[in-house]
């Protein structure tokens, strides 16, 4: 958990840069990094000095050690380009709620690790304040999203300006829908949503439950399809999703979940419509 890092992600900015896109959308989820987005900027250019004017090594524990943000062999066409990062807003990179308290374990983190992972990130909020060019003018350690994919939000909206936007908002706004969600709703009998895991953080601005939000004003019904349901599945219901089911029902190593993947997922839509049309066979013969 110290030592990954997001370098690969400002590879493929700089691979879209030099392929003269106009606008790029950086989808920020489930990550296995907490390095603030220090790797994807560097990838980008920029130089993250120690005290002693050396590059520092990668890792967000490393972030300690970091003194000095050197923009000047930074991308020539950052500036020339719209960044959004479609992000969980609710993410934040330091404090209580920060990045490394709450998904660091998820990353195989000990409580040593988090604490070391969180006094970094603190550093690293620091430096992006003082020196980065958009640092000043946002809130580093606490704005909402600035916590995405391990702080990568945090880097990139601080360094090149990206826009930090709820993922949810950019997918409707991606043209990736063949109708406008809501009109789609309008006529629908049943939503069905789906996520690898259905817990107590869905409710914090997952897809799910914002699917579920929009489709409890439509009074529409919603049935959640899981890989698994984890701690705090069910306050999900308070959101609007209505009833949960899981996708594995007997234990199973994570290789044969993949490998039959889609007959799971298959014969977990075959079960929970069967309880549908149980509950309205029952309904039919109440009337």
């Amino acid at each position: 958990p110290g030592e990954t890092t997001t370098r690969g992600v400002g590879e493929l900015i700089a691979s879209a840069l030099d392929a003269g896109a106009e606008r790029i959308v950086v989808g920020c989820g489930d990550s296995g990094t907490s390095d603030g987005g220090a790797g994807a900027l560097e990838a980008l250019g920029v130089r993250i000095l120690d005290r002693d004017g050396v590059p520092i090594t990668a890792g967000g524990r490393n972030l300690r050690d970091a003194v000095h943000l050197d923009l000047a062999g930074l991308h020539p066409r950052v500036g020339e380009v719209e960044i959004v990062l479609a992000c969980n807003i609710h993410n934040v990179l330091c404090g209580p709620r920060g990045v490394a308290r709450v998904f660091g374990p998820q990353k195989g983190a000990t409580s040593e690790q988090v604490e070391e992972l969180a006094d970094a990130l603190d550093v690293w909020a620091g430096l992006l304040e003082e020196q980065s060019p958009f640092g000043a003018a946002m809130d580093v350690r606490t704005g909402g999203g600035t916590g995405a994919s391990g702080g990568l939000g945090a880097g990139l909206a601080a360094v090149l300006g990206a826009r930090l936007a709820p993922r949810f908002e950019v997918l409707l706004d991606s043209g990736l829908l063949p109708e406008p969600l809501d009109e789609l709703m309008a006529v629908a009998d049943l939503v069905i949503t789906a996520e690898g895991a259905i817990d107590f953080q869905t409710p914090r601005g997952k897809v799910p439950a914002e699917i579920a939000m929009r489709a409890r004003v439509a009074g529409v019904p919603v049935l959640g399809i899981a890989g698994s349901l984890g701690v705090g599945a069910p306050t999900v219901h308070d959101i609007g999703i209505d009833a949960i089911a899981s996708i594995i029902t007997v234990p199973m190593p994570l290789e044969q979940a993949v490998e039959h993947g889609e007959a799971l997922l298959r014969d977990a839509a075959e079960r929970s419509m069967r309880m549908v049309l149980l509950g309205s066979a029952m309904s039919a013969r109440a009337a």
